[in-house]
């Protein structure tokens, strides 16, 4: 056939064609796996770009994004024409006159290469094709990626196919906005409106030109013209770009002069923070999308969702803060109660050598150091007691020290940390997520991860079974000396609980009273005549999913639970007997803004409505019973509009952790307090007690919530009861005397014969029923030398009483 054209130079021209489809075709298919892949038709109409996903409040506050590349795309129309005219004018002035592949401007970077002026030929299509399908990494090529020279005409020849193929496809406006989209501007930081929002706090369409050619200015390096690296050499290239537009045409004299003149202007700061950082609800959410995901084929780091929680950002934000406020004097109380001492302690009191070498082993940099010198401790613990200029969290802000790992150790293993999650009982929906006190340096989440002994948080499952098994609010027991004895395992043991200010007063008590007061001695009994399985099993069926180990100090909260539970489980007496499953996430809707999932709660009636009022009515004796543990909340102002409030304290032994369970008519919240080492702790009832600790955060928490007008959730009383309840309830305990500043402590010695314990009972009676006629009688706490001696060596024959100094 070529022999039959005549003329020798249009035979050339053919044959020249013909091996160009033929190079074409071979590239294509990947002839011999020679040329590696190539975009297909089906690449070119659907591009895969990399877009982050998106974390919003229930009311559309963004909290936090996921990305392998943090990229947000934005439409033509949303990019200001400033950036469009620098990009042309600096790295394309032809674009709107070629078809991809621009071979008069590849024709003059060849010429100014010889001449020594290195200028590059590729088109911002040719640029797209590259960013889109990765033209030049490994993976993209074949066989001839090994053979020196041909590996880089395989690639620009892939690219000008792909760009034509692009070219073909889409306008030239989409082109545009394709490759402002995906262009890299480093530090992990893609698209034109991830940057705009990084440097200047801006939309894209509101870029001025100055702000616009500084941004297009750092496609040429974009670490070495970085605004915050390179703040000189950024100003300088943003120069070259207004040159190139002004020489374009598209800026006049008076406009270039103009932004010539301007300042960089960078407004850095929140936007980037909430892009890029990290946070506990960011990382709950992505926790609780896992499964989802997975089951869906999504991927939140490449898929671009925008995904919406429950979370209030106003509820939020009130709780971050009551955090913040309250948990900075108790790091200062908890300091000062070891200052001087070392805090690591065993419960018998006993420093635990080894402590912070232990605490060493688990770093990451214990392990490099292990592996560099072969196990030699001795070189590896010089080096950890290296000091180093560092940066350490404290409350007071980050502070510059001169620390070694050890001493670091020793600084974070004695700060106190803390959960909160509060929940609307009804629906399920979380409207508070704090999972510590800084996610920066502690990742660990507290509301949902970590678990901890719920101390007397725990007892209301006990009175809850007690309800159950047909006991009212008003029934009696007598605070008095509790002996059980049980079997573990095939050995008897025996169990004697002692009440918080180690007294058994001898009163008789409601059941309310006695949950008000949080009285162990009652607790056990009612745990003793109810069975500790039937306690363990109605927690669980409340919400609590932890293993429980049951024995009979279950009702005193031996076990480890997490915040999360502990809120479901006490939203089941607000919510009429039902419990719901908590949900975080309550929508996610795709790149092309469709609704691919939505989330409600599921709830099961797990106790009846008449005995989960009457819960709701024992936990307000807390606060309405003669000394309730939630008395301390009258220091907040929580108490207008007749408002009523549930709620429960907790303490595990030695003041490890601190609890408060709270529950109002619209949210029930629970709060832990305490250090993450279990070892490092409060050292007496006055500073480390729940009621000390987390009641504060938790008070002031619902102040602010109360005191923000904005939201829903007011003042006022629980719900009445929608079923009649057949059970007594309405039982006033007998009026104790008021604490005030005129009464001072003394030490009552009583003269008891040596007579079974029932007698000396009714021998504290009678002294109290002659004292009520005179001086109000209350409870004390037991000298710390007497609570620290042995049960056995403890006196029995005194109480605590306090009298008015005037008689």
């Amino acid at each position: 056939m070529f022999k039959e054209i005549r003329n020798r130079f249009l035979r050339y021209i053919v044959l020249t064609i013909y091996l160009i489809i033929l190079v074409v075709c071979m590239v294509e298919v990947n002839f011999l796996w020679l040329f590696g892949y190539s975009p297909t038709v089906r690449d070119i109409s659907k591009p895969l770009q990399n877009v982050a996903s998106e974390v919003y409040t229930a009311d559309s506050v963004l909290i936090g994004r996921y990305f392998k590349e943090d990229r947000s795309p934005v439409p033509y129309d949303s990019i200001s024409s400033n950036v469009v005219n620098a990009l042309i004018a600096t790295e394309d002035i032809r674009f709107f006159r070629h078809h991809g592949v621009d071979f008069w401007a590849i024709f003059s970077s060849i010429l100014s290469t010889a001449q020594g002026e290195k200028r590059g030929g590729s088109t911002i299509t040719q640029q797209l094709a590259k960013n889109l399908y990765r033209t030049r990494y490994n993976q993209s090529a074949g066989l001839l990626n090994n053979v020196p020279g041909v590996r880089i005409l395989v690639i620009k020849f892939k690219e000008w196919v792909t760009a034509y193929k692009l070219e073909g496809q889409y306008s030239k406006s989409d082109i545009i906005t394709m490759y402002l989209n995906t262009v890299s501007f480093s530090n992990n930081a893609y698209g034109i409106k991830t940057v705009s929002r990084r440097y200047f706090s801006k939309e894209p369409k509101d870029l001025n030109v100055a702000e616009s050619a500084m941004l297009i200015g750092m496609l040429k390096g974009t670490t070495l013209y970085n605004p915050i690296r390179n703040p000189e050499r950024s100003l300088e290239r943003r120069n070259v770009v207004l040159s190139q537009m002004h020489k374009a045409g598209f800026l006049s004299d008076e406009d270039h002069k103009a932004a010539m003149a301007a300042e960089l202007g960078l407004h850095l700061g929140e936007v980037e923070d909430v892009g890029y950082g990290d946070s506990y609800l960011r990382t709950a959410v992505e926790r609780w999308l896992s499964s989802w995901c997975e089951k869906n084929g999504y991927d939140i780091y490449v898929d671009g969702l925008k995904i919406y929680t429950t979370i209030d950002s106003r509820v939020q934000r009130h709780a971050e803060e009551a955090v913040s406020e309250q948990m900075k004097p108790l790091q200062q109380r908890l300091e000062n109660a070891w200052r001087g001492e070392i805090p690591w302690r065993d419960s018998e009191g006993n420093v635990i050598e080894g402590f912070l070498e232990n605490l060493a082993t688990r770093t990451t940099y214990y392990q490099q150091l292990e592996k560099k010198y072969n196990g030699n401790k001795d070189s590896v613990f010089y080096y950890l007691n290296l000091p180093k200029e560092m940066e350490v969290f404290t409350w007071d802000g980050l502070e510059q020290v001169n620390y070694s790992t050890m001493d670091s150790l020793a600084h974070y293993a004695m700060m106190l940390n803390t959960g909160l999650m509060a929940m609307d009982p009804y629906n399920g929906e979380i409207k508070a997520w704090v999972g510590g006190i800084n996610h920066r340096y502690f990742k660990y989440d507290h509301v949902f991860q970590a678990k901890r002994q719920a101390g007397s948080t725990f007892k209301p499952f006990a009175y809850l079974a007690a309800l159950e098994a047909g006991m009212s609010p008003c029934d009696k027991y007598v605070d008095k000396f509790v002996r059980i004895v049980y079997s573990e395992n095939g050995e008897e043991k025996k169990w004697e609980p002692k009440n918080a200010d180690w007294v058994f007063s001898g009163r008789e008590m409601s059941l309310r009273w006695a949950l008000g007061r949080s009285v162990n001695s009652i607790t056990a009994q009612i745990t003793e005549e109810v069975g500790w399985d039937k306690v363990v099993e109605v927690a669980h069926r409340c919400g609590i999913t932890s293993p429980l180990t049951s024995v009979p100090s279950v009702s005193l909260g031996s076990n480890d639970v997490s915040v999360f539970e502990m809120v479901n489980a006490y939203a089941t007496f607000m919510n009429r007997g039902k419990r719901v499953q908590p949900i975080l996430v309550s929508r996610i809707v795709d790149y092309d803004g469709n609704t691919v999932a939505t989330f409600k709660t599921v709830s099961t009636q797990a106790i009846s409505e008449e005995v989960a009022w009457l819960m709701g009515y024992m936990l307000r004796g807390s606060m309405e019973e003669p000394e309730g543990t939630s008395q301390g909340l009258w220091e907040w102002d929580l108490w207008r509009n007749k408002n009523q409030i549930g709620g429960k304290t907790g303490t595990s032994s030695d003041y490890v952790d601190g609890w408060y369970m709270g529950m109002t008519k619209d949210l029930v919240t629970g709060v832990w307090v305490g250090c993450d080492e279990r070892s490092i702790h409060f050292r007496n009832s006055q500073t480390g007690e729940g009621s000390r600790t987390a009641l504060p955060v938790f008070g002031k928490f619902m102040e602010k919530v109360y005191h923000d007008d904005s939201l829903p959730y007011g003042y006022g009383p629980f719900p009445e009861p929608q079923v009649t309840i057949n059970r007594k309830y309405d039982c006033p305990s007998p009026r104790l005397g008021r604490r005030d500043s005129t009464l001072q402590d003394t030490i009552v010695p009583l003269r008891l014969p040596d007579s079974p314990t029932l007698d000396i009972q009714v021998d504290i009676e009678e002294l109290r029923r002659q004292l009520d006629n005179n001086v109000p009688v209350t409870e004390g706490s037991t000298p710390r030398e007497e609570r620290d001696m042995p049960a056995e060596q403890q006196p029995n024959n005194k109480i605590r009483i306090k009298y008015p100094v005037n008689q």
